[in-house]
């Protein structure tokens, strides 16, 4: 006798077929193409959807040219492989992923023992989506435990809380001060000063003050801040006033260089007012885009009415990142390369990135028509201008013609009170290699007769004559 008896063929529907696991008709919407801003009407074949994608991005520029840009370009085929092995796990389900969400603490741990926090196991941290991520919740902390101190005047007329920051700092921090009703007070740049001044951040503080930002590594010229000077200004400030205000590291950059080519400068957790760090870990990190850290000395510095205790999907997880839903492959590829590279592998990748800066800059410098801001000895990125001989072209016509050869290289002018300095910046990533600095600059040289041949510099772009904040 049968165990099961047969469905009724009568009825028998047999089984439901998402469209994605077979093509559709091989020639279907190759005559005609494809609406641009509205969803096709019948499917098409997974090798024409691909073609049709791939070919609008090939008229993207290459990434590996692009000397803009801080973030990662360039992987390890096994950190490809493993963050597409990670890249359907859900991060914020730590209950079904604990490994994933382990993970994510060891690297924690690791970011507060290279910081130097006081007990590493003890500090309080999380990954992030990137650093602008990172700053809001360093921001928002600086906030709550402020409006906290000051339950007693605010919210009130005479209680608007204020943030102190360079005018250099990145545009994540306007974000910042214009989404959470926070006064931004900027420190403008003077002179051949182009970051903040710690006696002049010090002047700008007040009982309003939540916090005082500090860049490890400005995205205009590369400079570190002086963050111990700061904090030494902060310092004395407290003992005239009584003030007590904290200070946040933007290590955006930096704080994944210092540590490793520049160790005994102080800038972290061993200065007690320092009172958060962040970092992308998808810039000098080493990782593809899409992670940040957010890193807390301990747990009174992060109020613990920001982290919320949340049940999903059968666990109760606390947390305070202002994302929810992401993928868990960047933290996987975060671990990845700590254990890959560890303290000594980091340094020496850091070092050949400073080493070509360095070189490179030196080099643009021999040419004759361009003055150095920076050299890339901090960050391994530096920013130069023409000389004041040079008065045939500037450096927007610098930047589109070497756009023309594939290269990515940003033009911008400065910030208040120096919006009459206009650069170009070139950033040297894990990737740009000693042999791609000789072809970038055999490639600068080989412009230079054309564009001193110019009767005059071209219409600067308006799109171009802004600050480049990333």
């Amino acid at each position: 006798m049968a165990l099961h008896r047969g469905a009724d063929r009568a009825t028998e529907r047999g089984y439901a077929v998402n469209p994605f696991y077979g093509e559709a008709d091989p020639v279907g919407g190759m005559a005609a193409e494809p609406p641009r801003d509205a969803l096709p009407e019948e499917p098409m074949a997974p090798h024409a959807a691909y073609q049709f994608v791939h070919d609008e991005l090939m008229l993207d520029g290459n990434s590996r040219l692009n000397l803009a840009t801080f973030v990662t370009t360039w992987m390890e085929p096994q950190a490809d492989v493993l963050m597409a092995e990670c890249r359907d796990k859900n991060m914020i389900d730590k209950d079904e992923y604990p490994r994933t969400a382990e993970l994510e603490k060891r690297c924690v741990r690791m970011l507060a023992d290279l910081w130097h926090a006081p007990d590493p196991a003890a500090a309080v941290g999380c990954s992030t989506t990137g650093s602008s991520e990172a700053c809001m919740l360093a921001g928002l902390a600086f906030k709550r435990r402020w409006s906290l101190a000051n339950a007693g005047r605010y919210p009130s007329a005479d209680a608007r809380p204020n943030l102190v920051m360079g005018a250099n700092v990145q545009v994540c921090w306007d974000k910042f001060c214009a989404f959470w009703e926070v006064e931004a007070r900027q420190v403008p740049m003077e002179g051949e000063r182009f970051h903040l001044d710690p006696e002049a951040a010090a002047a700008l503080c007040d009982e309003n003050t939540i916090g005082v930002v500090a860049v490890l590594g400005s995205t205009f010229d590369g400079s570190y801040e002086p963050v111990a000077g700061l904090c030494a200004a902060l310092d004395a400030l407290q003992e005239r006033t009584g003030l007590d205000i904290p200070v946040h590291v933007d290590g955006a950059s930096g704080a994944m260089i210092a540590p490793f080519l520049d160790p005994g400068l102080v800038w972290d957790f061993r200065l007690p007012r320092v009172a958060s760090v962040n970092t992308s870990g998808h810039k000098y990190g080493l990782v593809y885009p899409g992670v940040g850290w957010a890193l807390w000395r301990d747990a009174s510095a992060l109020p613990e009415e920001l982290v919320f205790r949340v049940n999903y999907l059968g666990g109760d997880m606390p947390t305070f990142a202002l994302n929810f839903s992401r993928p868990g492959a960047q933290v996987a590829a975060q671990y990845y390369t700590f254990l890959r590279l560890g303290r000594e592998g980091y340094r020496a990748v850091q070092q050949n990135a400073r080493d070509v800066a360095c070189r490179l800059s030196g080099r643009i410098e021999e040419l004759g028509d361009f003055r150095l801001l920076t050299r890339g000895d901090e960050l391994p990125m530096f920013a130069f201008t023409t000389t004041d001989s040079v008065t045939r072209y500037d450096v927007f016509d610098v930047s589109r013609r070497l756009r023309e050869r594939g290269w990515l290289v940003p033009a911008y002018s400065f910030p208040p009170n120096r919006e009459d300095l206009s650069v170009l910046r070139i950033v040297c990533r894990n990737g740009f290699s000693h042999d791609l600095a000789d072809l970038f600059l055999a490639d600068l040289r080989s412009l230079l007769p054309e564009l001193r041949g110019q009767p005059g510099p071209l219409d600067r772009p308006e799109a171009l004559a802004t600050a480049f904040h990333h």
